[in-house]
């Protein structure tokens, strides 16, 4: 004679892991949907700097000892005056989020994609903000006017040399998540104009993500 009361606990057993099944599945699929969203969101804000384009517009920029420098055509300027140095760098931001610039660090030599970047300490803050806009353009200054800054004679020999520099610029989104670092290399032109020889190349070598899983 059949025990109804077994069947019933099995019964009430099977609809109980069936429930069980579905609410996990349920819940997997809202959490990748939540994955999904998140990631969606933050590659909404997420800014990715380049180096500027030839047809790019030009830009003047002002320091603060009120020495100016004129970019254009896409290139950088590294210019020694009055026993100063001044550099900048037009960028242009190629992804949709705007873009803080947080901080620098310069190699007065040729910084190549396998060599690591610094320490997020190392790097040198600015005076005053600076932002590139989504889809637009905007510079990156840094100057070098203390002669005992351990970095003061390695560039103006770099300068001599003609051989190139290599900087590092530390930025992340509006909300001061996402930090990425890009290098960039920067070197004299071949045929510069005479007028002009601080007028140097600009090319981006290779970019780091600090805040998420780096694609290598």
């Amino acid at each position: 004679m059949a025990d109804w009361s077994t069947i019933a606990s099995l019964g009430t057993a099977a609809g109980t892991l069936v429930l069980a099944l579905a609410t996990f599945g349920s819940t997997r699929t809202a959490n990748r949907a939540a994955r999904v969203s998140e990631e969606a969101l933050m590659v909404g804000i997420r800014p990715v700097l380049f180096n500027a384009r030839p047809e790019d517009g030009q830009l003047k920029v002002r320091f603060s000892d009120n020495h100016w420098l004129r970019l254009r055509d896409g290139l950088a300027a590294v210019q020694e005056a009055e026993g100063n140095f001044y550099m900048a760098m037009p960028l242009r931001n190629v992804a949709q989020g705007i873009a803080v610039l947080h901080g620098w660090y310069l190699h007065p030599e040729v910084a190549r994609s396998a060599v690591p970047h610094a320490p997020v300490e190392e790097f040198r803050g600015h005076t005053r903000d600076l932002y590139v806009p989504s889809g637009d353009i905007n510079f990156w200054q840094g100057a070098i006017r203390d002669r005992g800054d351990p970095l003061y004679e390695p560039l103006r020999e770099a300068i001599a040399r003609a051989d190139g520099i290599s900087i590092d610029l530390l930025y992340g989104d509006h909300e001061g998540g996402q930090r990425t670092i890009t290098r960039f290399f920067l070197a004299p032109r071949v045929h510069g104009e005479d007028e002009e020889p601080w007028l140097w190349t600009c090319s981006v070598v290779r970019h780091w993500n600090l805040d998420r899983a780096d694609p290598r």
